[in-house]
């Protein structure tokens, strides 16, 4: 009857990674630099769990007598992307990174899928979301072409004008790009970027649906399935894994998100709740918005007591994240980052776990905790936190 919950706070990095310079983020860390940023931070709730000792933040005091376990991961995967940092937290480590088009695509491949969805493409270029609708937009509009940019990410992203292509139509153009990139060219992820508005007020919809890979071995998730183990998932956690082994319930918004989270923690009987709140990332990081930052931060924190009211005697809630996005730099792309580790439990010691080497050591604790076979990554630190 135990329950485990893995709460990923999108985009929450804590500090450059080692091999930050190497991804062009050297110096990224972005919940220190929103702190100095503003002056400091504010969130007491976080910091009697012990943030202030997982990471040097402006405003969050590191001395207090934490309530939770406290410490770091480092990224072991190569990669900066959200199906990278989910699958390495499930206990996937990729060997090699997902290909990305700093340059756009061949342009065969964007011949191709012209060819397979009946229409013409616009783009084909690395851009912010909202700055490509400004460019494109309105062509889109009068042509009905497909407007097609990546990022410093692997990802293959097509938007369209709810009030031009169909939303549909729009979802299975991305299948079709789905099927066709593959390979050498397995980008990690095609999303449908469905987008309304007029010239000066584009504005991009609710139903986005991402088109991942499925994990190239088991996670944590297909552990617990072979076991009959319960999953629940929210946000695009089941996205990130091809629907393999876990269905969502998505959340538009971080504050749709810890509602979801709340009834799960208080409905579930037993095994894991993965959950991924998407707004320091989807919103604020890959705008620079540093306000918007904050006050999702200030959010986050007036939400814990919720977030942890239902939980039980014997549970084990880690709150983490899957990578940077620093809304202080240019960039408007992850970064490469260490991430928080705050592990929280009617019978979790408040210890200090450390920096760890991978973001593994989590689906490896978790796997332990439920009691199912060993993943192929990481390390439990299950012994050094659970008093039973």
């Amino acid at each position: 009857m135990r329950r485990a919950a893995i709460i990923v706070l999108d985009g929450l990095g804590i500090g450059s990674a080692p091999d930050a310079h190497l991804y062009g983020d050297a110096g990224s860390n972005t919940l220190g630099n929103v702190a100095r940023a503003v002056g400091g931070l504010s969130m007491p709730r976080f910091e009697s769990l012990g943030l202030g000792r997982c990471a040097e933040i402006l405003g969050v005091a590191p001395g207090v007598s934490p309530r939770a376990a406290y410490g770091r991961c480092e990224p072991a995967s190569p990669g900066k992307d959200s199906t990278t940092g989910h699958w390495e937290l499930c206990g996937l480590i990729l060997e090699t990174p997902f290909p990305t088009y700093p340059h756009g695509f061949p342009q065969r491949l964007i011949t191709e899928f012209a060819t397979r969805t009946g229409r013409g493409v616009l783009g084909n270029k690395p851009a912010s979301g909202t700055a490509v609708l400004d460019e494109y937009g309105a062509e889109h509009c009068r042509s009905g072409d497909w407007i097609v940019y990546t990022s410093a990410d692997s990802v293959f992203q097509v938007a369209a004008h709810d009030g031009t292509v169909p939303l549909e139509e729009l979802y299975a153009a991305c299948a079709a790009a789905r099927e066709l990139l593959t390979g050498e060219h397995g980008v990690s992820r095609v999303i449908a970027r469905p987008f309304t508005g007029g010239p000066g007020a584009w504005k991009r919809t609710m139903d986005r649906r991402d088109f991942s890979l499925a994990p190239p071995g088991p996670t944590l998730l297909d552990r617990l399935a072979e076991r009959q183990i319960p999953r629940v998932g929210v946000g695009k956690v089941d996205d990130l894994f091809a629907r393999r082994g876990i269905t969502s319930v998505h959340a538009g918004t971080n504050a749709e998100a810890y509602v979801l989270i709340e009834g799960a923690l208080r409905a579930m009987r037993r095994g894991l709740l993965l959950a991924n709140v998407i707004e320091f990332d989807q919103s604020w990081g890959h705008r620079n918005d540093v306000p918007g930052f904050h006050g999702g931060l200030q959010e986050l924190d007036r939400a814990v007591p919720r977030l942890l009211d239902g939980v039980r005697e014997d549970d084990l809630v880690i709150f983490t994240a899957d990578h940077g996005n620093d809304p202080t730099t240019p960039s408007t792309d992850h970064s490469r980052e260490v991430v928080p580790l705050l592990v929280v439990g009617p019978k979790v010691q408040p210890v200090d776990l450390g920096r760890r080497g991978t973001f593994a050591d989590v689906g490896q604790t978790v796997a332990e905790f439920l009691g199912v076979p060993a993943l192929a990554a990481g390390t439990s630190f299950l012994s050094e936190v659970w008093l039973d």
